[in-house]
């Protein structure tokens, strides 16, 4: 689905992407509820954009593009990054990955212990790609950076947690 043209199109969306979304949204601020607050307002203001007139040439990218938005409010809001104690109280659903080398060794709790120690950009280019499955063209319309600019980041990154494993 590539846009939304009435009522049954936005369910349809919804349907499609919400747990994707809502997956992007936890792994990107670590607190279920936030995230679930978060996705649902992605949906809000995707449904709101429509009935204003507007068109949605991708919605894939349009979602992620306002979820996005709305974590860096959530972070600006916040100020604090969760600690690494605070991620291991709250508990994580690990689920068996195949999605790489990157999960083939380590378990769910470690990916988290990892993805903490990694800064902003690098942590959120490595959820976008490897949890979310997308690609750096897509990455780069939600960021609004250049393909290449995600490419080298998401390569730093990777560099960055084998460097963190090898400790």
């Amino acid at each position: 689905m590539s846009s939304i043209k009435d009522k049954n199109d936005f369910t349809s969306a919804y349907e499609e992407f919400a747990d994707a979304i809502f997956r992007h949204c936890y792994f990107r601020v670590s607190d279920r509820e936030k995230a679930k607050d978060i996705m649902q307002e992605v949906f809000v203001r995707t449904w709101n954009y429509v009935v204003e007139g507007n068109e949605i040439n991708e919605l894939k990218s349009f979602l992620y593009r306002t979820a996005h938005n709305l974590i860096i409010d959530e972070y600006r809001a916040r100020k604090n990054d969760a600690s690494l104690e605070d991620l291991r109280e709250k508990g994580f659903d690990s689920e068996e990955d195949n999605r790489g080398k990157l999960y083939a060794s380590i378990d769910a709790k470690e990916i988290l212990s990892l993805l903490g120690e990694l800064d902003d950009k690098h942590r959120e280019v490595i959820i976008m790609r490897y949890i979310d499955d997308l690609g750096p063209k897509e990455i780069s319309e939600i960021t609004g950076e250049s393909q290449n600019t995600i490419s080298v980041r998401i390569n730093r990154a990777i560099e960055q947690t084998k460097k963190l494993l090898e400790k």
